[in-house]
């Protein structure tokens, strides 16, 4: 059988709001969820009677015990003995424990070269209700190719995208992603948000947004929709306050946050070409970080 290759995109949460803790321990949530055109790991699949997984890149240092890959792929295998799996091989480029969904990205996509190997058409459809128990991030990683803006609610579990048309701008939003290189447990920034009861929360649910006309319409839908776990996650990490210090000073700079429960930034520009000049100016001061500039979308 031939080999399959799927891209596991850098999720980006644009806004990420808590709206209280539920009764099973999980966080209700809502967040408007982007992808990074140029910021990837790669996974391969060849099918097969077994389940392996072989890891390389720049990144696989930084990976330690059992990963979401194998994790799906047997539960997807339990709940269907007769698909077919394989040897999978993951080129890990994402930093890991970065608030970037990599791990939930990894396992989206190889949740969608499973079905590609068995000629399965909805890889969302036939995966998320799997999925969503193994990682919240994981069903907005599955669907439309792990490469299409979504709002999601719930835990994560409730995905929603435009039937007709993207919810970003079709060339997509330039940005500069940065992460200082310092893993952040999300269990751990959770715990330190302390979030009320669920009965308890003063919050109620956002509505879904509006397809984005351009840069401005996004910016202006941010500014008062803040990611909730950004307070914590700089008390466990107070370098994340220096990354969003950095973005903040560097030249076009539109609109700066944090992504998921950190460490990685991200700020906003006009156009790809004033990202890549904050990327280079970033540079010079050498402190080490990961950057990357891309499109949102």
């Amino acid at each position: 059988m031939p080999e399959f290759t799927e891209r596991a995109s850098a999720k980006i949460n644009l806004t990420l709001e808590i709206l209280g803790r539920r009764p099973d321990g999980y966080h209700e949530l809502t967040s408007l969820v982007a992808f990074a055109a140029d910021a990837a790991d790669t996974l391969t699949l060849t099918p097969g009677p077994g389940i392996s997984l072989v890891t390389d890149g720049p990144e696989a240092a930084g990976l330690d015990g059992e990963n979401l890959i194998a994790t799906v792929a047997a539960a997807a295998r339990a709940a269907n003995p007769r698909l077919t799996v394989g040897a999978f091989h993951l080129t890990k480029r994402l930093p890991v424990a970065s608030g970037i969904g990599g791990g939930s990205a990894d396992a989206a996509a190889a949740l969608r070269l499973i079905a590609r190997a068995n000629a399965i058409e909805d890889p969302e459809s036939a995966f998320s209700a799997l999925a969503a128990p193994i990682g919240a991030d994981i069903p907005v990683c599955l669907g439309a190719g792990g490469r299409r803006a979504a709002f999601m609610s719930g835990i994560g579990e409730r995905v929603w995208r435009p039937v007709n048309g993207e919810l970003l701008p079709g060339d997509g939003i330039a940005a500069l992603l940065v992460n200082p290189r310092v893993g952040v447990a999300t269990g751990a920034v959770f715990k330190a948000l302390a979030a009320a009861p669920l009965e308890d929360a003063p919050k109620a649910a956002r509505s879904t947004p509006a397809p984005f006309e351009d840069t401005s319409e996004l910016v202006s839908y941010l500014d008062d929709r803040p990611n909730d776990l950004e307070a914590p996650a700089r008390r466990i990490a107070p370098v994340i306050g220096e990354v969003l210090d950095a973005l903040t000073a560097l030249p076009g700079a539109r609109a700066v946050r944090m992504s998921g429960s950190g460490a990685t930034c991200f700020a906003i520009f006009d156009d790809h070409d004033s990202a890549e000049a904050a990327a280079e100016r970033l540079a010079t001061r050498d402190r080490g970080w990961w950057a990357v500039a891309t499109l949102l979308i």
